[in-house]
């Protein structure tokens, strides 16, 4: 892997949270829910939330990196799971920071896609490579991106599961 990365600062992030909002709005959609996928989704899923006026917003908890370009096979749910309950017939709009391989924004979709009227996505950035292509992004990069929430390393140790 190269150094050439994107790079992504806090005063950039709030212009395309702003312009992804946007084009949700263009397109038509409103969506009765907003679904953060955690971590990096939470960013996102607040600013979409405001700038749409949605004060709905879930999370699901999904871990699949576990380094910088390394991933568990697959991602997989941290509890708590929300209850699809919460998502009958709504309109949900799935937000997370990247759509990299997919395979997160694709477990959260087939979680509650029998229970939603309409589920949609939005993404900071897609890449190419992405088996998921969502339907709202504001830039597509295939180069890794370092977000103004995890440049930094953590203050305290992260914690392990035993």
């Amino acid at each position: 892997m190269t150094d050439d990365r994107e790079v992504l600062d806090w005063p950039t992030f709030g212009v395309a949270a702003r312009e992804l909002a946007q084009t949700v709005a263009d397109d038509g959609y409103r969506p009765d829910l907003i679904l953060a996928i955690a971590r990096g989704g939470l960013f996102v899923a607040g600013a979409l939330g405001y700038a749409l006026s949605v004060k709905n917003l879930h999370v699901m908890n999904v871990e699949f990196y576990n380094g910088v370009g390394s991933s568990f096979d697959m991602p997989v749910m941290l509890p708590p799971v929300p209850s699809t309950v919460d998502f009958s017939a709504k309109k949900v709009l799935i937000a997370d920071d990247v759509a990299d391989s997919g395979k997160t924004i694709d477990l959260v979709h087939d979680f509650i896609r029998d229970q939603v009227a309409d589920v949609r996505s939005a993404v900071v950035y897609e890449k190419s490579r992405s088996l998921v292509k969502c339907e709202y992004v504001w830039r597509r990069t295939d180069r890794w991106i370092n977000f103004p929430w995890s440049t930094e390393p953590p203050i305290v140790a992260p914690f392990e599961f035993r």
